[in-house]
């Protein structure tokens, strides 16, 4: 565990565009009242380019630039909103700079491409909103992305998902510091959980196919109506009359995965729906998505979000509120 000696001066790294919500967490967490039971807190500085708007209309005004940031054990860079496309250079520099004179860096959501910018991702595994994890791993191909995961500590360098999984992040960045005790501390007085079950699979929708997909759309949406079956690579080559080996490279192109990993990704969804929206058993769910047993079903769906579908169940279930109205009489 680092000493919170060392690891007391954070900096908040701010440039041009930057979200309000995602610039709060770090204040709240790292800038907010020290716990009772700790005798050394966090130092927050806030560092920013000069002229820098936070969410399209609030100015930031501190008298630290981002040349402080050197100066800092923690960087915290919060999501930009060009920062995929063109993460602002002097940023890049400045974040570059202070890890490379031994500064913590965190990363939250697209914050992420400012690390890979600087070179601090190359070789290590990483993450970031999964709307973007996509461009993040082909915009820079070292960089291994993980984007099933709220957050990814790799030592010195740390990198969260969107938004909310900033939360997850600081805190758990509190609790490498000052213990659990502490981090659950703050975490009742910020009213969130101190740590959340699964990743950030279980927020992504249904994939949209892509455009080129047209020769498969038939047999998706004929396999997605049959999940209850027992289906196989060979059901679903002689239902789009072509063989298994040519099934397997179209469903590579339009998919970017193979028949049978569609297949359990379509059952897992569809289990989703249902432990959202029914009261119904993990065992009849498994079976009318085709897993067969609660077991297996249990198994898959954990490796497969990071969450149990009793967790996921108590997490995400639509309650629907009955009311009586009792009429004198």
């Amino acid at each position: 565990m680092r000493t919170i000696s060392d690891m007391a001066p954070v900096a908040l790294a701010i440039a041009d565009g930057m979200s309000l919500f995602e610039l709060a967490i770090p204040c709240a967490v790292f800038g907010g009242r020290r716990p009772e039971s700790v005798t050394d807190w966090y130092n927050l500085t806030v560092c920013a380019a000069a002229g820098a708007r936070v969410g399209e209309w609030f100015r930031t005004e501190t008298p630290h630039g981002l040349d402080e940031l050197v100066d800092a054990a923690t960087v915290i860079v919060p999501a930009c909103d060009d920062a995929a496309e063109n993460p602002p250079t002097e940023l890049v520099d400045a974040v570059r700079a202070a890890h490379e004179r031994g500064a913590r860096v965190a990363s939250i959501c697209t914050g992420a491409f400012v690390l890979a910018a600087a070179g601090l991702l190359d070789g290590r595994r990483a993450t970031t909103h999964w709307m973007y994890a996509a461009r993040l791993s082909q915009q820079y191909p070292e960089v291994e992305v993980d984007p099933s995961v709220l957050y990814v500590d790799d030592g010195d360098v740390l990198t969260s998902a969107g938004q909310a999984a900033g939360i997850d992040l600081c805190l758990h960045m509190v609790r490498t510091d000052h213990g659990a005790g502490v981090a659950n501390s703050v975490a009742r007085r910020l009213v969130v959980a101190p740590h959340r079950d699964g990743g950030q699979a279980q927020f992504i929708a249904t994939p949209l196919r892509t455009g080129d997909g047209q020769s498969l759309n038939d047999l998706l949406d004929w396999a997605a109506e049959h999940l209850h079956e027992p289906l196989t690579v060979a059901d679903l080559a002689r239902r789009a009359n072509v063989s298994p080996r040519h099934l397997g490279r179209l469903f590579l192109k339009v998919t970017g995965t193979s028949p049978l990993q569609w297949l359990l990704r379509q059952r897992i969804m569809r289990a989703q729906e249902m432990l959202e929206s029914s009261r119904d058993s993990v065992d009849s769910i498994a079976e009318r998505v085709g897993m067969g047993t609660a077991a297996t079903l249990r198994r898959h769906f954990n490796r497969t979000l990071g969450t149990p579908p009793d967790t996921y169940r108590r997490t995400f279930h639509q309650e629907v509120e009955t009311r009586t109205t009792t009429h004198p009489g």
